[in-house]
């Protein structure tokens, strides 16, 4: 071939090569990848034994190295200014190439004398120009002393050219890159200032806090380990109240740490953040810190915790890692300790206050019981009522249903609101029902509401008790009287919540406890077949039977004294002095009527009262002696006819119960019924 063709063929061969390096350099991402292809592409084409790219950083006026092929030429030094980086500087100043050879001997630039140590002969310097500005220097060099010739100098200017626009899309998208990790570590450290300062209002339960807190914490900082200490002046050191690890998750803690051998003692002493390495926390002794030594902790930043009222304690925050901790994480813990003290202060006091806030509670409940005055109006302290308080504080904490029994006029319903005043429900609605008050052609209405149009007379939607009670109690008085028809919608109501209005097809759900009453025998009722056994059970899952005013003799003169001073506040006099002797008649009356009948009574004497002395009007009462031997011969009279009448009914059959010819079918009676009343009469086999 003749030396015009092979001209002509290196020519072609670097056109081609400039081709593939233009290709190259759009489609590779960083400055390290473009370095090795373009040296990959070039090898063949120019003599160089090294290939360097120096940018110009116009900020700080500086030229720095960034690439260097091969590795191991890397100087010392790779930044220097721009006056002290010969011959890049010059070449960058006068964005001229130049064509430097390296001599064997005599003095050098140091940039030179490093190429030369490296016995490199030859070198080449070309600037990198963009439209947008200076983009820095692209040197190259050879072993060997032959100058590159003009058309090598101006070829590698075609592939500068090309250099220079990727350097600058690389440098940009670095730039780039760092901005959106600068803008994402502040977004994370602003959304962390913000968590903490929501924390002032959101969260007021202390542990609840310390653990959003450290959860915060670990979305900005390297967070192995989180501690909170705060300062204890009875003993003048740090308690540990919560710890976070990643092994354990977060714990309490009540570790006393001492401030002269700690980290957190020395930090919060200072009153200012820093950070701690390993060496230094074993050089204190870790006191109070054993679990950050076993969990491998090699750097901690402590954070002292200060409000207007002084130092609060310390927030620590340990790693793994030995450098964890920048200087902006140590500026970020010192811009919101202020907060978190805040945050924490707060919570504490607001803990404070509840503890005091239920020690009153507790205490006034105390008060209230030493002074008979826990269940409301309801007087007395007797050994028969005392063991019915006792049953009402046991089921008012829970949501079941509670059956009041007992004779009227014994003061059930102050029992039912006493259940409904000690539940979790005090706060809502107490809706009284009495069944018997109403007709049943209205009962249903009333329990359940209607809608619109039900009924004659429905002109407009109404909400029952039922719903009015949602969410508190509702005292179903006499609920024995309840008509059969409305038995199996009440027992849906205390087994699924759930009913309908009347003239209503949507079913609505209703949280509500029932407090039942009745002065009826409801299991007679049941074997009588005039109550539903299902309805009973549901009812009678806690019953309470009240006593008789006749078994609480001993409260006797307390109520009497209550109603005396209540009468004559409400007739607007001084309430009269009650004599022995009254106190001795009143205790002496059997009281069928009960509290009711006792109240009356002393109203009626309170209105006879013109002076300071209580006139009972005694012909009014007898002796309980004389009406409990009535009462006892009236029961005995009774009882012995329907005695005599079973057995008459059991001989005439037999001795056979049921079926057609039975004792119970001659009597009238169901056979469970006549069982349960030979029982009751101790009516046995051989009687008959």
């Amino acid at each position: 071939m003749s030396d015009e063709a092979t001209v002509v063929s290196a020519h072609l061969s670097r056109y081609d090569a400039l081709l593939r390096i233009s290709k190259t350099l759009a489609s590779h991402q960083t400055i390290g990848e473009l370095f090795e292809v373009l040296a990959d592409e070039l090898h063949p084409l120019i003599p160089f034994d090294y290939l360097a790219l120096i940018v110009h950083e116009e900020s700080a006026g500086l030229m720095r190295l960034v690439v260097l092929d091969p590795s191991d030429m890397t100087p010392a030094v790779t930044v220097a200014p721009l006056d002290q980086h010969a011959p890049a500087g010059a070449v960058w100043k006068t964005q001229k190439a130049a064509v430097i050879p390296i001599p064997a001997e005599g003095p050098l630039h140091p940039t030179l004398e490093f190429i030369r140590t490296h016995g490199r002969k030859m070198t080449a310097w070309l600037p990198l120009t963009t439209a947008h500005g200076k983009v820095g220097v692209l040197t190259f060099g050879s072993c060997s002393s032959t100058l590159y010739t003009d058309d090598v100098v101006a070829f590698m200017e075609q592939v500068a050219a090309g250099v220079a626009v990727a350097v600058e899309n690389g440098l940009n998208r670095e730039q780039a890159l760092r901005y959106e990790h600068e803008l994402r570590d502040e977004r994370d450290r602003l959304r962390f200032i913000l968590d903490i300062n929501n924390l002032l209002v959101s969260q007021l339960e202390y542990p609840a806090l310390l653990e959003a807190i450290g959860e915060a914490l670990q979305r900005v900082v390297t967070a192995d380990h989180i501690g909170v200490a705060l300062y204890d002046q009875q003993s003048d050191q740090l308690r540990l109240d919560l710890i976070y690890d990643k092994a354990r998750g977060f714990t309490s803690s009540g570790v006393l740490i001492a401030l002269d051998k700690s980290a957190a003692g020395l930090t919060f002493q200072r009153g200012a953040a820093g950070v701690f390495r390993r060496s230094e926390m074993e050089a204190l002794g870790w006191d109070g810190a054993s679990v950050m030594q076993t969990s491998g902790v090699n750097s901690m930043c402590c954070v002292p915790l200060t409000t207007r009222s002084g130092k609060l304690g310390m927030l620590y925050v340990g790693s793994t890692k030995p450098d964890a901790f920048s200087k902006d994480d140590v500026t970020l813990l010192g811009q919101t300790s202020a907060q978190i003290a805040i945050a924490v202060a707060n919570a504490r006091e607001y803990q404070r206050i509840a503890a005091l806030n239920t020690q009153l509670i507790d205490e006034k409940q105390y008060l209230e019981l030493e002074l008979g005055q826990e269940f409301g109006e309801i007087i007395g302290a007797s050994a028969s009522l005392r063991k019915v308080l006792k049953a009402v504080k046991t089921v008012a904490g829970t949501d079941s249903t509670v059956l009041l029994l007992g004779e009227t006029g014994t003061g059930k319903e102050l029992i039912a609101r006493a259940v409904h005043r000690l539940s979790p429900r005090r706060e809502r609605t107490f809706v009284r029902m009495s069944v018997a008050a109403l007709p049943a052609s209205l009962l249903e209405s009333e329990l359940f509401g209607h809608e619109k149009g039900a009924f004659t007379g429905a002109t407009a939607s109404r909400a029952g008790r039922l719903e009015l009670a949602n969410r508190g109690t509702l005292f179903l008085d006499e609920v024995g009287d309840i008509p059969a028809e409305v038995q199996p919608k009440l027992l849906r109501v205390l087994q699924e919540r759930e009913f309908e209005r009347l003239g209503s097809t949507r079913t609505l759900q209703v949280d509500v406890r029932v407090v039942a009453a009745t002065n009826r025998d409801l299991e007679r009722m049941v074997e009588d077949g005039s109550f539903r056994s299902d309805l009973y059970y549901r009812l009678n899952v806690f019953p309470i039977t009240v006593p008789p005013l006749r078994d609480r003799v001993d409260d006797i003169p307390a109520l009497a004294r209550h109603f005396v001073t209540q009468c004559s506040r409400r007739m607007g006099r001084a309430a009269p002095a009650i004599p022995d002797a009254a106190v001795r008649a009143l205790k002496e009356w059997n009281w069928p009527g009960n509290i009711r009948e006792l109240q009356n009574v002393i109203e009626r004497a309170v209105i006879l009262s013109p002076d300071t002395t209580l006139a009972l009007p005694l012909q009014d009462i007898r002796p309980r002696a004389a009406r409990a031997a009535a009462s006892a011969k009236a029961d005995m009279t009774f009882n012995g006819a329907e005695r005599e009448a079973i057995l008459r009914a059991l001989r005439d059959s037999a001795g056979v119960i049921a079926g057609p010819a039975g004792a119970a079918a001659r009597l009238g009676l169901r056979r469970t019924t006549l069982q349960s009343k030979m029982r009751r009469l101790g009516i046995r086999r051989p009687s008959f």
